[in-house]
């Protein structure tokens, strides 16, 4: 394995079970448990099945004592994410779950998948979880977050402050889209794509031709990112 890529996963698990800015360490634990349990729960086996998964009621096979609101955010996200929407999430956060904490909600659970996919496809055991460090969530907003582009709002390159983290610039993202779907929390952004570029490309590279980055090439690399998009429902 690259050791930048082993860096990377050690550094996003780790920080997995720090202080966030709207869930304390404990409880983004909570949702690591939570969006593995979710992998086995009965409810979101039946509904992945059903027509449409409203048509099916019942309780999560829970692995916490998250709230409602955020049980059901993980586990819809972690078993039947092609099937989300604008509506589903506005129930979801009319139910307690705010904005913020949803995007960040959204990050651990991302970030979860990815490191568990990954060591699955190694034939590795699952990471234990780190220990959760003490400490209080700092709860700040980017003032500059807007609404309108997504479900939630989102923080345009633009509309960064010097108040806000470099969650652009510095890694030289162009604020696209992808981009800014986590944006209204710039830190689990951050958090999200060090990683994510870290096992697939930077930015620069990705437009590069010119050059292979890696062991396979940009063909060979998109024919599996399209691959498994068209697995688990990506509309993107």
């Amino acid at each position: 394995m690259r050791q930048e890529l082993s860096d990377a996963l050690r550094r996003a698990w780790s920080e997995l079970g720090r202080p966030g800015v709207w869930w304390t360490g404990a409880d983004r634990l909570k949702t690591v448990r939570e969006a593995r349990a979710a992998r086995a729960c009965a409810l979101c086996a039946e509904r992945k099945t059903a027509l449409s998964p409203h048509a099916v009621v019942g309780r999560h096979d829970m692995a916490t004592d998250l709230a409602p609101s955020a049980i059901e955010a993980i586990h819809r996200i972690v078993s039947d994410p092609g099937r989300l929407s604008d509506a589903w999430y506005r129930r979801t956060t009319s139910g307690g779950l705010t904005d913020e904490a949803y995007v960040e909600l959204l990050a651990v659970v991302a970030i979860t998948t990815a490191v568990d996919t990954f060591d699955r496809a190694l034939g590795t055991t699952l990471r234990e979880l780190p220990q959760a460090t003490p400490g209080e969530p700092s709860r700040r907003r980017p003032k500059g977050a807007k609404p309108g582009l997504g479900w939630m709002p989102m923080l345009a390159p633009e509309d960064v402050t010097p108040d806000d983290p470099p969650l652009y610039s510095e890694a030289g993202r162009i604020g696209g889209n992808v981009h800014r779907a986590l944006s209204l929390v710039p830190q689990a952004m951050m958090q999200f794509w060090d990683m994510f570029e870290t096992m697939y490309l930077p930015q620069d590279a990705m437009r590069d031709f010119g050059r292979e980055y890696r062991a396979i090439d940009h063909a060979q690399i998109e024919m599996l990112a399209a691959r498994v998009a068209v697995r688990n429902q990506c509309a993107y």
